[in-house]
C-alpha cells in the first residue's frame, strides 16, 4: 500500500484565484501524485496552472469545513510558486507538475517539492481529530457505500469523539453529521402506506 498524506492542498487558476480542497497526496518514491476526480476545480486549476500547495494544519475543522461547503479559510501567498497555503498551517509544500498520467476518472500529476517550510511545532493528533478526518472522508464517500457500513463506521469513530473531543472537533463534527444526516433523510426507505 502505498503512504497517503491527507492534506489540504491550494491550486491556482490563470488569474490566480485560489480553491482550497482536501486531497491525499500519494507518495511515489521522490515524488507525490496528486489525483483529483473529474470533474472538479482543483483538476481544472492543474492543468492552467502546474503547480499546487500543500499545507498541513491540525486544524480539522478545515477538512471537515471543506467537504461541507465552507471554503473560506485565510490564505497567504505562497513563498516561491504561483499560488496560496493556509495561513495558520503547521508547515507547507510547494509542488511543481512534473508529467500528468491521463486516466478517465482521477487523472494523476506527479510532482516534486520545489520549496517547504515548517511554521509552528506539530503535537500530534488526538483521537477525536483523527475520527473528523475519517469521517470527512467517509462523508465524501456516502453515495459509494451501503448503508450498513456508514453506520458501523459512524459508530466506532463516535466513541473517539464522546471521549477526546475539543470546542473544534465538536464544530466539525457537527457540520459532517449535517451531512450524514441529509443523506440519512434522502436514503430512508419508504413505510408501507409510501411515505418516507
Amino acid at each position: 500500500m502505498p503512504r497517503i498524506v491527507e492534506t489540504i492542498v491550494t491550486t491556482a487558476n490563470a488569474d490566480g484565484d485560489v480553491h482550497i480542497a482536501p486531497l491525499g497526496l500519494i507518495a511515489d518514491g521522490d515524488h507525490w501524485i496528486v489525483a483529483p476526480f473529474k470533474p472538479s476545480k482543483t483538476l481544472d486549476n492543474l492543468r492552467a496552472n502546474p503547480f499546487v500547495v500543500a499545507s498541513h494544519t491540525d486544524d480539522v475543522r478545515v477538512f471537515a469545513g471543506c467537504v461541507t461547503g465552507r471554503k473560506s479559510w485565510p490564505v497567504t501567498p505562497a513563498t516561491q510558486v504561483k499560488g496560496g497555503r493556509l495561513t495558520q498551517c503547521l508547515s507547507h509544500w510547494e509542488l511543481e507538475v512534473l508529467r500528468i498520467i491521463e486516466d478517465d476518472l482521477r487523472p494523476r500529476f506527479v510532482c516534486k517539492i520545489v520549496h517547504q517550510e515548517n511554521h509552528r511545532a506539530w503535537e500530534g493528533f488526538n483521537r477525536a481529530q483523527a475520527a473528523v478526518l475519517e469521517l470527512a472522508v467517509l462523508t465524501t464517500r456516502l453515495h459509494m457505500l451501503p448503508p450498513d457500513k456508514v453506520e458501523s463506521e459512524l459508530k466506532y469513530l463516535e466513541i473517539a469523539i464522546s471521549k477526546t473531543a475539543g470546542p473544534h472537533e465538536l464544530e466539525a463534527w457537527g457540520w459532517l453529521m449535517d451531512k450524514v444526516e441529509a443523506w440519512r433523510a434522502a436514503n430512508v426507505a419508504p413505510n408501507n402506506n409510501g411515505q418516507r
